[in-house]
């Protein structure tokens, strides 16, 4: 389908009948009062001529909103004469403006239409993101380098490295005799011990091997264990070795 070219639309005005462009030759000339013109008219000719079509172009509602736009500005100007800065402006200067307008927009179209040939022909091209490859490159200067000492870096790095040590990551453990001894020498001297104050100070893993400790002795029967409630203190009582209760850990 022919694209629609605006000047050569038809109009059927109570003022005006035939093309556009004839109607825009008698404005300029003032052949032909503006303000007759139903400039309504001329946007609903278009939009009639769209819709035949039923395909819309715009390059063609371009080029009609500036023509049209021009026109409504020069009719407001001239309907309005009793404005100060519009009334400055005569008719001829109107024309001219109307004219100086309808060139401007020739160029940019005859712009955008060079821009698109250029991007249809160069479209598969890419530029370089970098330096040129023609572009000169900085010499790098290196510093007077002694052969000897670049053989014995090179003998450090051909050197294997020494063993990791992981013993600090280890969990030392001490011996469950070592707090047997220390339960039944602080049962000696006291008949009742917290088992919180035997350990004060102690490290959590120390801890753990106390509590180990302190099951071993009541496994054997050397001492009887009490607890008021949950998560209360743990109280530590020697027996007689004679009569030595069976192993019963109490807690309420």
């Amino acid at each position: 389908m022919p694209p629609v070219v605006v000047r050569e639309l038809e109009l059927d005005l109570d003022a005006f009948e035939g093309p556009f462009d004839l109607l825009l030759t008698l404005v300029l000339r003032e052949e032909l009062d503006l303000a007759e013109v139903d400039v309504a008219g001329i946007v609903v000719s278009f939009v009639e001529r769209l819709a035949e079509r039923e395909q819309l172009d715009l390059e063609a509602c371009g080029e009609f909103l500036v023509l049209v736009a021009a026109l409504l500005e020069l009719k407001a100007r001239g309907l309005f004469e009793e404005d100060a800065d519009l009334a400055e402006l005569e008719p001829e200067e109107a024309a001219e403006e109307l004219a100086r307008r309808l060139e401007e927009y020739r160029r940019m179209k005859e712009a955008a239409g060079w821009l698109f040939e250029r991007l249809a022909r160069e479209g598969d091209r890419f530029f370089r993101l970098g330096p040129a490859p023609l572009a000169p490159q900085p010499e790098r200067r290196l510093g007077p380098q002694s052969p000897e000492r670049l053989a014995e870096v090179i003998r450090l790095l051909a050197a294997e490295p020494p063993d990791v040590s992981l013993g600090h990551m280890a969990l030392q453990f001490p011996p469950v005799a070592q707090f047997l001894e220390r339960f039944r020498s602080l049962l000696a001297r006291r008949r009742r011990v917290d088992f919180e104050e035997a350990v004060a100070g102690l490290s959590r893993v120390e801890v753990a091997v106390a509590f180990l400790a302190l099951l071993d002795l009541r496994r054997s029967n050397e001492i009887t264990i009490e607890q008021a409630a949950p998560f209360a203190p743990i109280r530590i009582s020697a027996t007689d070795v004679e009569g030595r209760e069976p192993w019963i850990a109490r807690s309420a």
